[in-house]
Formats: C-alpha cells, structure tokens, sequence
C-alpha cells in the first residue's frame, strides 16, 4: 500500500461526525476560538472555556462587560472559580481587565493574539 493510499484510508474512517442542519441558524451561531488558546499549556480548561465566553459576549461588540454571576451562570460554574480563570487568562496576557467600580460590571479586553512575555 502506498503512502497515499494509507492517508486516503485513515481519512475515510472518520471518528468525528456533525450531524443535523446548519449550526449558524440551529445552534445560536458558534465561536471561533483562536488556536493558541486551545493549545496553551499555561492556562487550564476552564480558563480557556471563560476566553471562549469573552469572545462569544464580545462577537458583535469589540467589547464585553458580562457580570462574573453571568459568566458563571452560563459556563455551568461557580463564582469562584470564574475570578480565578480570569486571573488566569490575565496572568497568561490573554486577558486584561479594566476595572469600571461603582457597582459597573468589568471591562474585558481579550488578546486575540499570542504575545510572549519578556523573561
């Protein structure tokens, strides 16, 4: 068997599967999330589940304020463990985190991309 052959056979034995109608208008639309953060080995699932929400919020906007309550709501979380992703994601410079007070939701502003730190 030759090397095309043995590609075009593990090509065709697929082990994922989409199923049902077009996912944009079935499903609410979807979300693109960047690469880097799929495969950082810096930050952990639910961190790169919490960006994955930022960029959901943020789609039409540029920008998102979501309350941490509705972050954690919506990713089946507690509070808790959302501020502790954020910081993840702020310590890893994928996220950056503006403050508004006065009882205003945060302003979350997500790098969209990879940036290292400096040693």
């Amino acid at each position: 068997m030759t090397d095309a052959q043995l590609i075009g056979a593990i090509l065709k034995d697929r082990n994922i599967v989409l199923k049902g109608g077009d996912i944009i208008s079935t499903g609410g639309g979807f979300t693109q999330v960047p690469n880097f953060i799929l495969v950082s080995q810096k930050i952990s699932v639910g961190a790169k589940l919490t960006y994955a929400m930022l960029l959901k919020y943020a789609w039409q906007n540029d920008y998102c304020f979501p309350g941490q309550e509705k972050l954690a709501d919506d990713m089946g979380a507690g509070k808790r463990s959302v501020v502790r992703w954020i910081k993840e994601l702020e310590d890893a410079d994928f996220l950056t985190v503006k403050r508004r007070g006065l009882g205003k939701s945060n302003l979350y502003e997500l790098n969209l991309t990879a940036r290292k730190r400096p040693n």
